[in-house]
């Protein structure tokens, strides 16, 4: 059951509501501006603020589980607590308490709560908001989420109310930064916004650059020398390197030098210079996106904790992600240290500097293991990505490292989504190599020409920002590899530019999966199959969670090699990235690889279900086509046919075998049932 209200939407004036629910900072209510006086049990309030944030109705068993330890009648206190609510929360005419069989919910209809308003901040691209609505956002601030709210023994609402502390502070950051970048850093409107940004995170190396510039700024030398000698000395006691921020401060005393902007760019800020008049490109060296996985956590009856199953997923995650070598993933010693001190993901992430946090929880359920994952963006605190994985427990060694798998494919599909996404909301001559490349990636994956002239600039663009990053040449290898697959160009010139690129990424980084899969897909276009699948044997052997390499060995096998070696990889692709751009590549190889297997009714499902893809092209619409006339469904076949010919009248079943390289069997049967679908050449 869904929740069926909620509140106010974002960016609507909080004075429209009569009701107001405030968590950050002592928990308050408000109704028409005038104070209610809350339950004496901080039992009632913690159910309060429970029910205002849970997304849906919440089942009484876990309220009783979270509020209590062991109570004589948890059932019967839960009771009374509500019935304490419903005194305070309840109008004429109007139950917010709402109760439905076992579960209950708070109704939010005309209420104003500042955590939501927050989180729906966050949730529609905090980078989008104006200076206006971010300083209305940031007077909601009063303090921490529920402060000074406390129960004893009860160490599931405890944890509960942990993590949303760790949300909402790190939101607090994410605002605070943002305002400072937003105004000028001498106008004194900027200055409360960087004291708190410090106050907020004082290991945040970026936050005492800005706070230093604008000091400099007035002047006032004295007080950054103080500044940095007590900042020195807290840096020192937590052991954490204090010499980027004195390296970035003398560089800053000294605007002049050729060292400035260099040792700034650590730390993003720019708070001494002026603004420049015109957007420049970025040329320095590539930045990749980084994370860290923090130490899952196992669940247990005892409650949360840390070692064994836990640590050997997390431990494999880590090494796993780094083989792709797409991402920069921060050592399993630093993060464990890190979570030996008690840190949270937020503030973990903002002490490594890193773009993305990973964390989770393990749990053993009735004969099965479940991991449940969150992708937060660590700059605002947004959940990029959030997923469970169950799996039946038959050996625990196999199922981890399968969870663990899908988990790693899924985590570098999503960061590259991201990266992807924010790329293409740059101005072109701002982009630095990490995100021309991802901008590449974006005009790629649209699967039409024009797009994938744009594709092949941007990977050009990268590879002159870094000559260096491999993966830029696997993508312009790609790029030339559609315009002969596909037949945009001459055949030989885009097989041979395809090759070159492709060589020149493993030239770059022979231990790079995605540049053994561009060689293998060259050496396909070549007619070298035993080759081609060496080369894909091996990107997957270096990254066995690199989801496209096995989808390349799919296609390859489909064709001319072991259809049901192509099965297996098609299948073990989507698992592993089941909501991929090349989905319809996917589920097409499938279908070929069952026509060479007789198995027409088989081949004509996995068609269909390819045509279905958004960005399915030309060549994935034939091969519905075919299949359905294989299977004796002619009829159905001819309207992926028309749906062909309206882009591409003159397109047959020459073009057809032209892109593929079956064998002479099934090329044989592609042909035979052209001309029943109106494909005859």
């Amino acid at each position: 059951m869904e929740r069926q209200v909620e509140s106010a939407p974002f960016g609507t004036s909080s004075a429209d509501f009569a009701l107001h629910i405030n968590m950050l900072g002592p928990l308050t209510l408000l109704r028409q501006g005038v104070p209610l006086a809350l339950p004496a049990s901080r039992k009632a309030r913690a159910l309060l603020a429970y029910l205002a944030i849970a997304p849906r109705p919440v089942g009484r068993s876990r309220l009783c589980e979270l509020m209590w330890d062991v109570p004589n009648d948890p059932r019967g206190e839960l009771r009374w607590c509500l019935s304490k609510l419903r005194s305070v929360v309840d109008e004429p005419g109007r139950h917010r308490i709402v109760t439905t069989g076992d579960m209950i919910a708070l109704d939010l209809t005309g209420c104003f709560v500042d955590v939501l308003e927050i989180a729906a901040a966050v949730e529609h691209r905090p980078e989008a908001l104006s200076l206006d609505a971010l300083q209305a956002l940031a007077t909601l601030f009063s303090g921490d989420f529920l402060e000074g709210l406390h129960i004893e023994r009860s160490p599931h609402f405890e944890s509960w109310l942990l993590g949303q502390r760790r949300r909402f502070r790190a939101c607090h950051i994410s605002m605070m930064e943002r305002l400072v970048a937003g105004l000028p850093t001498s106008s004194d409107e900027a200055f409360p916004y960087l004291e708190k940004w410090v106050e907020l995170a004082p290991f945040d190396g970026r936050a005492h650059m800005a706070l230093l510039g604008a000091l400099a700024q007035r002047g006032k030398l004295q007080e950054c020398e103080a500044h940095l000698v007590a900042t020195a000395r807290l840096f020192d006691a937590e052991g954490i390197d204090f010499r980027p921020v004195r390296g970035a401060w003398q560089a800053l005393k000294n605007p002049n030098t050729a060292t400035t902007v260099a040792a700034n760019s650590e730390f993003g800020v720019h708070a001494s210079a002026p603004e420049p008049a015109v957007t420049k490109t970025d040329t320095s060296p590539t930045r990749h996106a980084s994370l860290a996985v923090m130490p899952f956590l196992e669940q247990t009856e005892r409650g949360s904790i840390r070692g064994g199953m836990a640590d050997g997923l997390t431990h494999d995650i880590i090494t796993k992600l780094a083989k792709l070598r797409d991402i920069f993933i921060i050592a399993r010693g630093s993060v464990f240290a890190l979570a030996e001190q008690g840190l949270g993901p937020e503030e973990a992430g903002r002490r490594l500097n890193v773009d993305y946090v990973a964390s989770g929880k393990v749990e053993r359920i009735s004969g099965r293991i479940r991991a449940t994952i969150e992708l937060v963006e660590a700059r605002t605190s947004r959940i990029v990505w959030a997923d469970t994985f169950d799996q039946q427990l038959d050996s625990a060694f196999t199922v981890l490292d399968e969870i663990g798998n899908r988990i790693v494919s899924s985590i570098s599909s999503e960061i590259e989504v991201a990266e992807r996404n924010r790329a293409i909301l740059k101005p072109p001559n701002s982009l630095n190599a990490w995100e021309a490349y991802h901008r590449g990636l974006w005009h790629m994956h649209r699967f039409t020409r024009a797009e994938n002239v744009l594709a092949q600039q941007f990977f050009e663009m990268a590879i002159g920002l870094d000559p260096t990053f491999a993966r830029s040449y696997a993508g312009l290898s790609f790029t030339h590899w559609q315009n002969a697959f596909q037949n945009w160009s001459d055949r030989a010139i885009a097989s041979d530019k395809a090759f070159e690129a492709a060589g020149q990424s493993l030239i770059v980084d022979d231990h790079n999966p995605a540049a053994h899969m561009a060689m293998g897909r060259a050496l396909w276009l070549r007619g070298r199959q035993t080759e081609s699948l060496d080369e894909l044997e091996r990107a997957v052997d270096l990254s066995p969670n690199f989801a496209l390499g096995h989808y390349a060995l799919a296609f390859v096998h489909c064709q001319s090699g072991d259809a049901k070696a192509a099965i297996r990889s098609s299948d073990h692709s989507r698992l592993l990235s089941p909501f991929d751009p090349l989905l319809f590549g996917m589920l097409g190889t499938r279908a070929m690889a069952h026509v060479r297997l007789g198995q027409f009714e088989d081949a004509a499902e996995w068609g269909v279900k390819a045509a279905a893809r958004p960005n399915a092209h030309e060549n994935i619409l034939a091969i519905a086509a075919h299949c359905l006339a294989l299977a004796g469904r002619a009829e159905e076949g001819r309207v992926f046919t028309a749906a062909i010919h309206k882009s591409l009248p003159q397109y047959s079943v020459d073009d057809f075998l032209t892109s593929f390289h079956f064998s002479a069997d099934a090329a044989r049967q592609f042909r035979e049932v052209a001309k029943d679908i109106g494909l005859d050449a």
